[in-house]
């Protein structure tokens, strides 16, 4: 069972918590009809991710193997053939738009794109170098339209824009590790690392550190959906984790992984449950 678990990569379905943010900035989670629908389209996207993470390892099954911790991915390390992930695969995004459709086809829509943006990332745009980090970014963007749609909320387009904005802040802190591994061992985890190196990457992170800080600054004071004249207090624990999370990028060198810092930083759990506290305080209670 573990290599399956690992082939659908669960400890990934953290970012797919995304889908259930529409429904926490509306102020309407305690609402149990549409904290159940948006339930169910959070399950089925992390099904049909699921079945884009297992199209992409066998994409890069070669490149895997090369890699120092990839290399024990299930199919790169045989526990899992290709031929099986190939029927998995197949059969997961079935099951998502299934049971999507038991709650909104409108949302199917946004799924199915993110379907069309993740085979075009494993076909050809993951080798392209600025564009590769955008869809992974744009995926990000889709995973909140499906969960508005799921519940029929208006999303603020500030929310929109600081979404895109995080997401390529830490794609771009994905590839700086790529790069940092091609630098101090000659192999090359992606084609696309000889369109970006370390100064251009550290660059491009500090604009996206400051300009998601100024969004989420702009969100709190002016594009919320809730009229709270407190929520800019949070802004606090946005700039502490943007902060922490250069210092592991560029100090620790360690940010191969969003999901794994999230999971192991003490740091970042504190600042996020931190965050997370306050804002439920202000809009909730």
């Amino acid at each position: 069972m573990k290599p399956f678990l690992s082939l659908l990569r669960v400890h990934q379905y953290i970012k797919n918590l995304f889908v259930l943010a529409p429904l926490f900035f509306a102020a309407k989670a305690s609402d149990i009809s549409l904290l159940l629908d948006a339930t169910v389209a959070f399950i089925a996207f992390c099904l049909c991710a699921s079945a884009m993470y297992i199209i992409n390892d066998i994409r890069d099954v070669e490149e895997d193997r090369q890699h120092d911790k990839k290399k024990h991915r299930a199919i790169a390390s045989g526990k899992v053939s290709i031929k099986t992930a190939l029927i998995i695969a197949a059969i997961l995004p079935f099951l998502a738009f299934g049971l999507l459709s038991q709650v909104s086809v409108s949302a199917m829509i946004p799924l199915a794109m993110y379907v069309v943006i993740n085979m075009a990332y494993n076909w050809r745009l993951k080798h392209i170098a600025i564009l590769d980090v955008s869809n992974i970014a744009l995926g990000f963007v889709l995973r909140l339209f499906v969960g508005a749609e799921s519940c029929d909320i208006h999303l603020s387009s500030w929310i929109v824009i600081i979404t895109f904005l995080l997401a390529l802040f830490l794609a771009l802190a994905k590839r700086r590790d790529d790069v940092l591994i091609y630098s101090n061992t000659g192999k090359k985890m992606r084609k696309v690392i000889d369109g970006y190196n370390l100064q251009f990457l550290d660059l491009s992170m500090t604009l996206m550190a400051a300009v998601v800080i100024v969004s989420y600054i702009f969100y709190t004071t002016t594009g919320s959906l809730i009229n709270d004249d407190r929520l800019y207090l949070t802004s606090v624990f946005v700039v502490l984790g943007i902060l922490r999370y250069l210092q592991i990028t560029i100090v620790e060198e360690r940010s191969g992984s969003p999901t794994q810092v999230v999971l192991k930083d003490l740091f970042m759990q504190l600042v996020l449950l931190a965050w997370l506290a306050s804002f439920i305080w202000i809009i909730y209670l």
